[in-house]
């Protein structure tokens, strides 16, 4: 990442953040609607297998998708788990609430994205935990409680 596109990326990652919360508020709707979660779940998947596919052919990129023993198989886990969240969050957002669901996708992204950066997983930047960046997660998940905590 250079200094020139932190601006832009940072602007994005927001767009998506905010995305996130309106995504479980549309699918756990739909589902309601439909009478099943799971239907739901299946229509977000298959509009976003058509939007997928239209990127990669726009881009060139559909010769690039294969399944092969060069790449690490643990890399190939992001479907299941984008699956499990959009189930998950579909299933649950309608009856927990769409904030208090995301506040424990929230907490559960900071303390996963600091391990992943401590550590460097999945060939990621390192971002060594110090005791600086201990406090600013504290503070960020004491922000989160603060701002869905009701009554």
């Amino acid at each position: 990442m250079t200094a020139n596109n932190a601006p832009t990326f940072a602007i994005i990652m927001l767009l998506t953040g905010i995305g996130i919360p309106i995504l479980a508020a549309l699918n756990g709707g739909l589902g309601g609607r439909l009478g099943s979660p799971m239907a739901a779940s299946m229509i977000l998947f298959g509009l976003a297998f058509l939007i997928a596919t239209t990127g990669a052919l726009v881009t060139g990129s559909v010769g690039q998708i294969r399944f092969t023993s060069d790449i690490p198989f643990h890399f190939y886990f992001g479907g299941l788990f984008v699956a499990f969240y959009v189930i998950a969050v579909t299933f649950i957002a309608p009856k927990f609430g769409v904030g208090n669901a995301i506040f424990f996708v929230l907490v559960g992204q900071l303390v996963s994205a600091a391990v992943i950066d401590h550590f460097a997983l999945f060939g990621s930047m390192p971002f060594p935990v110090d005791a600086k960046r201990l406090a600013g997660i504290a503070l960020m998940v004491a922000g989160v409680y603060l701002a869905r905590r009701t009554g």
